[in-house]
């Protein structure tokens, strides 16, 4: 289930109290709940859904609570966070500071660790289902639409970016131009963050899966999946294994031999999961150590299970949180 968690995000990926949506302004956040120009149609991956109002918002999938939360609106229903919770609360430390900041009680949480809540999501009474960063399947969405109006992914499960889940998410609120304010914000953050450490800029970097049991394969994220994707918007080279396989599949992770090891020759720097001794354990293995890499001990080890870890999929609240902390360890596994 860890592994699985893992590769679909965090994947991912309890209070009971149901909190009606509120929110607050500001100097450029004053729209309402339901923001405006409804009915709003939202197109997706799975179809087209048509909102009435967004009052009341349930969101289901890693960090789509986060949308509505970042522009002051609480939802009345959010999963539970099973993956890098800090206190095992089921609330991740960013989210809990935006309740705290916004005077809110923790919405209504249901556990996904099977796949969507529909009796839990439905006693929400919802007007609109967030799931723009999920893994949802044609049925759990057609069975979620029987409750509300379902905003899904735009391309592939699991494959949403950060500025992907909160441009449909705030549209199908009616808050488009506050997502969009959201982003630009965001990627400000960001810039300044990786501005920091200049000699990410020229570092061909690649988040990889290494399976603790078994190091005879190591798997990495493609360009399909936000982590990779983030690595890449924020302006670090891409390996050339991972621009290949990005082009060759739609697949969000892939694995290969630990005998091919030699496909990762240019890369300067690996981001995995891991503990204490994982970088001994893979400069020890008689394979995975040839890698340059490895070899140098160039790998960014984010502690299994942490809000750090969790982080490093980014998500509208978890980068001002984390992202000078991710881009600080980068750059000090470099030395």
């Amino acid at each position: 289930m860890r592994k699985t968690r893992l590769l679909a995000l965090l994947t991912a990926a309890a209070l009971a109290v149901t909190v009606t949506a509120c929110s607050s302004s500001s100097d450029d956040t004053t729209a309402g709940p339901s923001g405006e120009g409804f009915p709003i149609t939202v197109s997706h991956a799975l179809g087209s859904t048509t909102i009435e109002s967004a009052d009341r918002i349930a969101t289901v999938g890693w960090s789509n609570q986060e949308v509505p939360l970042a522009l002051g609106v609480v939802p009345v229903g959010m999963a539970k966070a099973t993956w890098g919770d800090d206190n095992n609360n089921g609330v991740l430390p960013w989210v809990e500071d935006k309740l705290k900041e916004l005077g809110a009680e923790t919405p209504t949480m249901y556990d996904e660790t099977d796949g969507p809540d529909f009796e839990a999501v439905a006693a929400t009474e919802p007007d609109v289902i967030l799931a723009a960063y999920s893994g949802i399947t044609k049925d759990q969405y057609d069975k979620l639409s029987k409750i509300a109006p379902v905003v899904a992914y735009p391309k592939i499960p699991w494959g949403t970016t950060w500025e992907e889940t909160i441009a449909l998410n705030s549209k199908a609120m009616g808050r488009e131009g506050d997502g969009q304010k959201l982003i630009a914000d965001l990627t400000a953050q960001v810039n300044a963050a990786v501005s920091a450490h200049p000699q990410l800029k020229t570092t061909k970097t690649m988040f990889a899966y290494l399976e603790p049991t078994d190091l005879s394969k190591i798997g990495y994220y493609t360009l399909n999946d936000p982590r990779a994707e983030f690595l890449k918007t924020a302006g670090l080279p891409v390996p050339s294994v991972v621009e290949r396989s990005s082009s060759e599949t739609d697949k969000f992770y892939v694995d290969v031999s630990a005998e091919q090891a030699d496909q990762f020759n240019d890369v300067g720097l690996i981001i995995t999961y891991g503990d204490d001794s994982t970088l001994a354990r893979l400069q020890a293995d008689p394979l995975l150590g040839k890698i340059p890499a490895i070899k140098a001990g160039h790998v960014a080890i984010l502690q299994d299970s942490t809000p750090l870890a969790a982080a490093s999929n980014p998500s509208p609240l978890s980068i001002p949180w984390g992202a000078a902390k991710y881009f600080d360890l980068m750059a000090a596994s470099l030395k």
